[in-house]
Parts: structure tokens; C-alpha cells; sequence
């Protein structure tokens, strides 16, 4: 077989080479190979024929077809159930890490590293006996532990042409971290075709915040740049190329600096700079580690209407999930990467409108297999879909969930990596996550066309040709049957709902707490008429080889101030930094009472580690 040139279709390099550079890492354009087109293909058409199995095999033996139905079905009941559980596991999580004063188990890395004293810390807090093992390493082999004094925070923060009320509490949120602001660096990478609004939005956001860290910089990122197309990832792929000139001028060194991506609206937890600070430091392979938060699409859940609500609900509930399976945890929307792994992979893919997702993957075969995601149990807090309309809101979930869809186009650029003639990772591993891969995808397509049809075709096709089964007659009952057990599942998820909520904003009576319950009633159809068709539509196009080669910005409005909750509103369960126009303050952590006992840039927790 004849292997092609880089770029030109595989986007995989020919000749041997040490290790996978930036540019054997890109998206092909224009023309694929046969072995790429093919498995642009199989997504959708492994979608499309699950669904039409639903219709054919009935017509053939309908007994055949409910066996078909009822195995799907019951597949995705077990998942279910399994979710359910990993969903408590991951919200437990969550609670426990929140509570952490990640700052504190710092200075207990740092005096260890300087010979000092590290106070006693309770037996029972997260993770407490992994750091003092963490300790014990340190005072064996300082060598091989940075001090964390010695690491910046580089938050690269991605805009098009947002306005000043969508990102500044943002950086509000920002200059409240835990993590002291000379250990910052701000790079607000902004679009120059946001046009003259985004430009002056951005110099008012610098002359506002840019003393509250030791760097505030603004990297327009130019038009039209040859071989990019336009979306997030080429933005901050210019705006990294920046920091690392801005990191050789201020002679700090690549592996020294973290840099955290975020869309304009996200939120950071608090404790989140230090927490990640804290999991690179115990990481020996930190170079070869992402570290992935939580994303929680609270920040204006109130205001937001009932379908984004369950769409926005849902996709938490997933995040929390994943962080409890290490094998499925991907870098998804914000997360953070060292410098140093950065600059040796080129950034970001510039070719791509789902630049997250796939960042993983060139993750992956820059380091040819030996990379992993850590997760970080505490959250960025995220906008739920909110435009100006319930009909442009609408749209714009639409749009969104059809972005994220398109993360289908990794499976042939996984399969590239893993088939191709230069293949350089573990087979069976990377096999298995290119299954993974696939059937996420496909599932997210067809299950929910097959549960919501399958219950009544055999039966219907049977009535109609004049059969007798009783296994194909009881078909609807055992269908409903098992979707009836399976909402024990969906109570759980509404018990971390309920947790997960910030408090009811003063505008909203009770009669906006029930519709918060209420809204529920609205999944089904919402999995069918946006999961399910936004998938179904993502994968169309790359079947037909009808690229998506622009990235469609969701619009972002800002709510009604009712996100996060403001210093003294205090909820059991509810998490977060507040930062909504105008406040600036500490919401309570899970099991408090005051907002006090968290620790502050101001007055900062002095008690040792598990605080």
C-alpha cells in the first residue's frame, strides 16, 4: 500500500521518526485516504442501519426483531444501573475533594521540600492517607518534586465577541481563586473578527483586572491565517505560541507552567489552581498528564428555560460520571496541560471545531499511548445554553450539541493512528479506545431511537402480517416494564440535582423549584429531538463528506445574576465560587454553615492539609 504524504490524507508522517511531531498530529485536508474516508463512514452508517434493523428484521421474523429490540433495551439498562452508581461515586467525590483546603496540602509539599515540620492532619479527610504517602515520597526524593512555589498558572481565557457582562465574572472569579495572583498569568485570547466592540471589551477587561495578577495579556489572534480554520482551537493555539514567548522572556521553564484553557463564561471552583498544582506535582509522568475538572452547567440554570435545563442537567450528571472511570475520561471543554507537553505537540489542533475532545487524541499519539487524563473533582462552573429568545435558545442548543457531536470525526483519525502503516501506539489498548470511541458515538445516535420505537414495530408488523408470538405480543408491556425499573436511576439523578442547584434567586417564587422537578418530565423527548438528531446529523455529514469547517459560536447572554450563589446564601450541597456582576465571594461548601470557613486570597486557611 502506498503510504501518502503528511497532510494530504492520513495526516500521518511516512518516514520513521522518534516520536510524533505537531505536524505528523493534524486533521488531514482536503482528499483522505481509503482507510480514513472509511471510517468517517462508519459511524453514521452503523447508526443508521441499528435504526433501520428496528424495521427490517420484523418484516423477515418479528420475533427476531424483539429479540433484537429487548437486547438493546437491556443492554442500556444495565448501563443505567451502572450510572447510577457512578454517578453517587462521582458526586461523593466531588463533596469530599471540595471540602479540601488544597492550599494548605501545598505548604505541607513545600515545608516537606524545605526540611520543615508538616502539622498533623485529620485521618479521615480525602485522600488523606495518599498524602501523607505523597509526603513521605517528597522527604525520600525531593528531587523529583517541583516546589509549588516554582509553578505559574497560565489561564488562557478563548472570546469571540462576547460582551463585557458574559466575561467578567469570569475574571472576577479568577482574582478570588485560592491561588495567590502573582502566581497568574492571564492570556485573553480574543477574535479579531469580534470587530471593534470585542477590541475595546478587551482593554476595559485589562485596565479592570490586569493588576490583580502578575500577567494580564491581550493576543488578538488574526483573520483568515492560512491553514486554520476558524474556531476556538486555532485562537488559542496563537494565543499559546504567545505564552511561550511570554514564558522564555520571564525565564521560567515550559514544565513550570500550567495552562488552564476556558471558554469567556466559565468559572473556576475556587480551589481548582491548587488542586491541579497539587495532582502535577504527585504525577512522576506530569508531562504525560491532562487534568480534567468537573463541568457543571449551573451558572445560570435558573434562568435558563426547561429544555436547556435537562440538556445542561444531563451533561452534568455525564461529567460527574467520568471522573470515576479513568479509562472513559477524556480533556473535555476547559482543562489543563503543561507548557513544556504544549509546545512539543504544537497546542491545539487548528483544524478542528472540537479542539477539546481532541486534544486528547493527539495527546495520545504524541506520547504513542502512554498518556492519561487525571480527573479533579471540583467543578468549572459553565453557562447552560441562554440566548436572547426561547426560539434563538433553541437554535443555539441545536448548534451547540451538533458541535460536540462532530467529535465522531476522531474515530477516523484514531483509526489512523491506530491502522495506519506508522502506527506507534499499544494495538489492543488503543483498539479498545477506539471501540470505546465508536460505540459512545453510536450510541448516542440510535439507543434512544430504538427504545422509544422498538417497544411497538415487531408487535405492529406482527398484527399486520397476521403472526402469533407471545413473546413479540408483550412486547410494549415488557418495554415499558423495563423503563419503569430504570427510572430508579433517573431519581438518583435527580437527588444530585437537587444537591447540585445553587439557591433559587429572590425574582423566582416555589412555583420555580417545582418546575425544576417538573422539567424532567421533558427528557425523553429531549434526548430524541436534540441528542439523538444532532448525532444522527453529525454523523450524516461525515458520511456524505460534508466537513465541518467552521466553528459556530454559541451565543451567550448574561443571566439574571442567579449562577453561582453570593457570599451568605448558603445551600447544603451547593459548590462554587460566586462571581456574578457586582459580587465577589465565597459560596458554602458541601457540610458547612459560613462561607467563612473557606479559605481566601484575603484570609487565607492556615490549618494543615485536610481542612
Amino acid at each position: 500500500m502506498t503510504v501518502l504524504p503528511p497532510h494530504a490524507r492520513t495526516g500521518f508522517p511516512t518516514a520513521p521518526r522518534s516520536r510524533v511531531g505537531p505536524a505528523d498530529l493534524e486533521i488531514p485536508l482536503g482528499a483522505r485516504s481509503r482507510l480514513y474516508r472509511a471510517f468517517e463512514i462508519l459511524p453514521g452508517a452503523v447508526s443508521i442501519s441499528a435504526i433501520l434493523l428496528v424495521f427490517l428484521v420484523p418484516l423477515v421474523s418479528p420475533r427476531a426483531g424483539a429479540v433484537y429490540v429487548l437486547c438493546v433495551v437491556g443492554v442500556m439498562f444495565l448501563r443505567a444501573i451502572r450510572g447510577s452508581v457512578d454517578l453517587a461515586r462521582g458526586y461523593t467525590r466531588f463533596r469530599a475533594s471540595a471540602r479540601i483546603d488544597w492550599a494548605a496540602r501545598l505548604r505541607d509539599i513545600g515545608r516537606t521540600l524545605e526540611g520543615r515540620r508538616v502539622p498533623a492532619s485529620p485521618p479521615h479527610a480525602f485522600r488523606a492517607e495518599r498524602h501523607r504517602a505523597l509526603l513521605a515520597q517528597v522527604a525520600a526524593h525531593p528531587e523529583r518534586y517541583p516546589h509549588p512555589a516554582s509553578l505559574v498558572h497560565a489561564v488562557v481565557v478563548a472570546a469571540y465577541n462576547e460582551s463585557y457582562s458574559v466575561i467578567a465574572p469570569t475574571l472576577r472569579t479568577l482574582a478570588c481563586s485560592s491561588t495567590p495572583g502573582e502566581q497568574m498569568w492571564i492570556v485573553f485570547a480574543y477574535e479579531e473578527r469580534g470587530g471593534a466592540e470585542m477590541e475595546h471589551t478587551a482593554q476595559r477587561l485589562r485596565a479592570e483586572f490586569g493588576h490583580r495578577f502578575a500577567v494580564f495579556e491581550l493576543v488578538r489572534h488574526p483573520r483568515d491565517l492560512p491553514g486554520e480554520i476558524a474556531g476556538k482551537g486555532a485562537n488559542i493555539t496563537h494565543a499559546g505560541q504567545h505564552l511561550q514567548a511570554l514564558a522564555v522572556r520571564r525565564g521560567v521553564a515550559a514544565e513550570s507552567v500550567l495552562v488552564t484553557t476556558l471558554d469567556c463564561d466559565n468559572k473556576p471552583y475556587e480551589s481548582y489552581f491548587d488542586y491541579v498544582a497539587y495532582e502535577y506535582i504527585a504525577c512522576l509522568e506530569r508531562k504525560r498528564r491532562a487534568f480534567q475538572p468537573i463541568s457543571l452547567y449551573l451558572s445560570n440554570i435558573w434562568d435558563a428555560p426547561a429544555v436547556t435545563r435537562v440538556i445542561a442537567s444531563a451533561n452534568c450528571f455525564w461529567n460527574l460520571t467520568c471522573t470515576v472511570r479513568p479509562f472513559s475520561l477524556r480533556n473535555f471543554a476547559s482543562h489543563t496541560q503543561p507548557l513544556d507537553a504544549l509546545v512539543e505537540m504544537g497546542f491545539w489542533s487548528t483544524r478542528t471545531i472540537v479542539e477539546d475532545g481532541h486534544q486528547f487524541w493527539r495527546s495520545y499519539f504524541h506520547f504513542e499511548g502512554d498518556y492519561a487524563v487525571v480527573p479533579i473533582h471540583v467543578p468549572i462552573h459553565q453557562d447552560a445554553v441562554l440566548a436572547g429568545t426561547l426560539r434563538q435558545t433553541m437554535g443555539a442548543q441545536f448548534r451547540q450539541l451538533s458541535r460536540w457531536s462532530y467529535g465522531a470525526s476522531d474515530i477516523a483519525y484514531v483509526a489512523a493512528g491506530v491502522f495506519g502503516a506508522q502506527r506507534r501506539v499499544p494495538l489492543l489498548r488503543s483498539t479498545l479506545h477506539l471501540l470505546t470511541l465508536l460505540e459512545g458515538h453510536v450510541t448516542l445516535a440510535c439507543v434512544s431511537v430504538i427504545i422509544a420505537l422498538g417497544g411497538w414495530t415487531p408487535f405492529l408488523i406482527m398484527r399486520r402480517t397476521g403472526g402469533a408470538d407471545a413473546l413479540v405480543s408483550q412486547m410494549p408491556l415488557l418495554v415499558g416494564m423495563i423503563q419503569q425499573i430504570a427510572m430508579i436511576s433517573l431519581l438518583i439523578s435527580l437527588v444530585v440535582f437537587w444537591n447540585l442547584l445553587p439557591p433559587r434567586p429572590v425574582r423566582y417564587g416555589p412555583a420555580r423549584s417545582v418546575a425544576m422537578l417538573a422539567q424532567w418530565l421533558l427528557y425523553p423527548a429531549t434526548i430524541l429531538g436534540y441528542n439523538a438528531t444532532t448525532a444522527l446529523y453529525s454523523q450524516s455529514r461525515l458520511l456524505l463528506g460534508r466537513y465541518r469547517e467552521r466553528f459556530e459560536v454559541t451565543e451567550k447572554v448574561a443571566g439574571g445574576g442567579a449562577g453561582i450563589p453570593a457570599a451568605g446564601q448558603v445551600r447544603l450541597g451547593t459548590v462554587g465560587l460566586c462571581a456574578m456582576p457586582g459580587t465577589v465571594g465565597l459560596c458554602a461548601m458541601p457540610g458547612t454553615t459560613s462561607s467563612s470557613s473557606s479559605p481566601t486570597r484575603s484570609g487565607r486557611a492556615t490549618s494543615s492539609s485536610a481542612d
